[in-house]
């Protein structure tokens, strides 16, 4: 008999949570020249805000994560306490009033971030199927799609309207808010057991989730790669007018929405294939987009199309991750650190190769070729995948041979 199995609503509040976290890892990027006039720095600074959030991320939330196990919470606590240091580091950067304090502020809201993301993607995983994960995953990652399309251009508009202050408060008061409904509508986790780090560090130590962290760290560093550099790109590559360019990166963060539903209803049972037919694609927008970006009726489509795949694989790195091993926090922080260590690697290569003299199409090529190793990085796992199905499939006739 079919059981059917709905997603709980906690879930889209996980989501939301998630947005919030993001919108204010790049809200910087949409009012550089107010910060930068309000903290006496240069522009480049300014950008390094986002630069020292994702280094929290990376190096701080697996830490963090490793406390909360060690004291024995549940994912819905630590949540909820990385939700209290978000919003007290949050404020410090809202109240800072110089350059080293907003930049410490940055770093302990990247550190909660990561270790948050971490804990509310276990958390979505905790009460559904095994057969569920992915498109459990995607709905908790949609946050993260939707933060560029509402989330940056709202904080931008609100920086401009009423302040730069203002923006920073907003997701201090979206993160309390999330924080009640938490407390309000998140239950506890199926199972109570304590945790033992140990175990959790044992599981770390698995060669496949080393394979699907290294194919997921691709996969992003070759989306950011080229995206980071998508306003110098479409208006000195492609000869854009600027003012067309946030409409683009609008339809762009749609794309990100639309191709996150898709691979999430597919992120279960097609895991792999999805993850391999997405590189290809990156492969073909990327590579085409260097070829013909001098041309608007070829960069266009191959932007938007990247849109559609990249950041939009989410629910398959993360389907293919909790089936490696069991989608513990300290598990699924990881994973969000080797995405952070591949977002700043991708920006960092690809402005490298602008500024040692190479063209705008040197982020695009970079991250085409980052996309062929993600791709390359699939080959073994997919041929271990066909051996298994093989031998299963022979052991099935065999034993249909013997009745």
């Amino acid at each position: 008999m079919h059981v059917s199995y709905s997603i709980p609503r906690y879930v889209y509040l996980l989501g939301l949570t998630i947005f919030c976290m993001t919108t204010a890892e790049f809200m910087v990027a949409g009012m550089m020249p107010v910060l930068a006039a309000a903290l006496g720095v240069s522009l480049g600074q300014v950008g390094n805000l986002i630069a020292l959030y994702a280094l929290g991320m990376a190096l701080g939330g697996p830490v963090m994560t490793s406390v909360t196990l060690a004291l024995g919470w549940s994912n819905r606590r630590a949540l909820l306490c990385m939700l209290g240091v978000y919003v007290v580091t949050g404020a410090v950067a809202a109240l800072a009033t110089d350059y080293t304090v907003m930049a410490l502020g940055r770093i302990g809201m990247g550190v909660a971030s990561a270790a948050a993301i971490g804990a509310s993607i276990s958390l979505g995983a905790e009460q559904v199927p095994e057969n569920m994960r992915g498109r459990a995953a995607s709905l908790v990652l949609g946050g993260l799609m939707l933060s560029p399309v509402l989330g940056v251009p709202a904080t931008a508009w609100i920086a401009q309207q009423v302040g730069w202050r203002v923006s920073f408060w907003a997701v201090v008061v979206w993160a309390i808010v999330c924080a009640v409904c938490i407390v309000k509508w998140v239950p506890a986790a199926r199972h109570h057991g304590r945790v033992s780090l140990a175990d959790e560090w044992r599981a770390i130590l698995n060669r496949q989730l080393w394979a699907a962290y290294l194919t997921s760290g691709l996969i992003i560093g070759s989306v950011f790669a080229a995206v980071s550099y998508a306003l110098p790109i479409l208006t000195g590559l492609t000869g854009l007018n600027e003012a067309v360019v946030p409409a683009l990166l609008a339809l762009y963060g749609v794309g990100n929405v639309v191709g996150n539903i898709v691979v999430g209803r597919l992120a279960d049972r097609h895991t792999l294939p999805v993850l391999a037919w997405g590189a290809a694609l990156m492969v073909a927008a990327l590579g085409v987009f260097a070829w013909g970006g001098q041309h608007a009726s070829v960069a266009i489509p191959a932007f938007l199309l990247l849109g559609l795949t990249g950041v939009a694989l989410n629910p398959a790195m993360s389907a293919r991750v909790m089936r490696a091993a069991r989608p513990s926090a300290l598990v699924n922080t990881m994973h969000t650190s080797a995405i952070t260590g591949g977002l700043a690697f991708g920006a960092w290569a690809g402005g490298l190769g602008i500024d040692v003299g190479q063209n705008l199409t040197a982020p695009l090529w970079l991250g085409a070729a980052l996309a062929v190793l993600a791709g390359a990085s699939l080959v073994p796992v997919m041929r271990r995948a066909r051996r298994e199905a093989c031998m299963a499939h022979d052991a099935g006739k065999a034993s249909v041979g013997t009745l």
